[in-house]
């Protein structure tokens, strides 16, 4: 290889002379470490990004940006921050997954022939993927058939989460929207379609999936109840917080859990930091424990399944969702999708991607809030159907 550079005009520079070089180049590559480096670049390597990010040169890396792990996407001191990544063979973790992407700009995939494994350990759904797993209905259907989904949410202090909760489900493929809890009025005002209930879960009537936690309080009683249910239930916000860990354990039906690092680094005993540094590793571990699919929200939203398998890592989305009231969204829409008889790994995973193109049609680039992104969830439904 430095054969090569010397032959095309290129010249090599030991560390002691190449920042006088790195700070007049137009461009830079990384090459410094593969994909197998791991536990953080050493010391003169540091040195070089530190020339290189005082540099004004566009910069590309190879395969991946050297200090990054390929398999976790973890950032363990400095690391190369690219604009452009060219990589081979196929994606790697890293180049997915937070606090790696980040650093990784542009990613351009090159293929070189490599004979890649069957089961993959990461997926990114695509829109073709997505409108395949959409429910849609059928000549026969009714608005039972297609799903009725509950959703136990609000409180007196947080009414507004019941509201945004009902208008994902709404928007989310089931037939029906049930509400059960102290936020009717303010439900009905919104949304007159809904089916209000005066009692708890128990008594709101047949539903096929419930999600239940968003602006709860304290309210340990309707959590308890939900769980008890056996249907499809998403846990969120004071859910996770409220929920006691066996009764989620021993559920026989699918659960679908969608803390963000906070919340997860709760549930785990750990801190948030930690989770925010190993998300792919923080999501698998709180599947496992709880013995539920895990949606893992925030900058990369991450959807593990209890049994193992691929994590699915969601490619939408925008900075802008991150507004209060955007998870009891992303919540009722997880929840419709249950209800219309998808799996927990399905759900979550076709939720996040909806939930975020629609973000990005609310925002346009500048601040939105979460009623907007729940008003442009049929615009995010209709554009991952090909046109034509």
């Amino acid at each position: 290889g430095l054969a090569a550079l010397r032959r095309a005009g290129g010249r090599a520079a030991d560390t002691a002379s190449a920042d006088a070089s790195i700070l007049r180049a137009d461009l830079v590559v990384d090459g410094i470490v593969g994909i197998g480096g791991k536990g953080g670049l050493r010391p003169d390597a540091a040195a070089l990004v530190a020339v290189v990010e005082r540099s004004r040169a566009a910069v590309v890396a190879v395969d991946l940006p050297s200090g990054v792990e390929a398999d976790s996407g973890e950032v363990r001191g400095a690391a190369v921050r690219a604009d452009l990544t060219v990589t081979f063979g196929t994606h790697k973790p890293g180049l997915l997954i937070d606090p790696a992407r980040a650093y990784a700009g542009s990613v351009q995939l090159v293929d070189i022939g490599l004979e890649l494994p069957e089961e993959a350990e990461l997926e990114a759904l695509q829109d073709v993927d997505v409108a395949r797993l959409l429910p849609a209905p059928s000549a026969e259907s009714d608005k039972y058939r297609r799903g009725v989904v509950g959703i136990a949410a609000g409180s007196a202090r947080y009414p507004g989460a019941a509201v945004l909760a009902v208008a994902g489900a709404l928007r989310g493929g089931a037939g029906a929207v049930r509400y059960a809890g102290p936020a009717k009025d303010e439900v009905l005002a919104r949304f007159p379609e809904t089916l209000v209930s005066d009692g708890g879960p128990r008594k709101a009537g047949r539903v096929q999936a419930w999600v239940v936690g968003p602006g709860a309080g304290d309210d340990a009683q309707v959590v308890a109840e939900v769980l008890a249910e056996d249907v499809p239930v998403l846990l969120d916000a004071d859910g996770l917080r409220l929920a006691d860990r066996d009764a989620v354990r021993g559920r026989t039906a699918p659960t679908l859990m969608t803390p963000h690092a906070g919340e997860a680094a709760a549930l785990l005993g750990v801190r948030r930091e930690e989770v925010e540094a190993g998300r792919l590793a923080a999501v698998r571990e709180l599947a496992a424990a709880y013995r539920a699919t895990v949606l893992l929200k925030g900058s990369t939203t991450l959807v593990a399944a209890a049994g193992g398998g691929a994590v699915r890592v969601n490619a939408t989305g925008t900075p802008w969702l991150a507004t209060a009231g955007s998870g009891d969204v992303l919540s009722g829409l997880g929840g419709s999708l249950l209800a219309a008889g998808l799996d927990g790994r399905d759900a979550g995973s076709v939720a996040a991607y909806l939930h975020g193109l629609a973000g990005r049609f609310a925002a346009r680039g500048a601040p939105t809030v979460a009623h907007e992104v729940a008003a442009e969830l049929p615009s995010a439904w209709r554009g991952v159907f090909p046109t034509g």
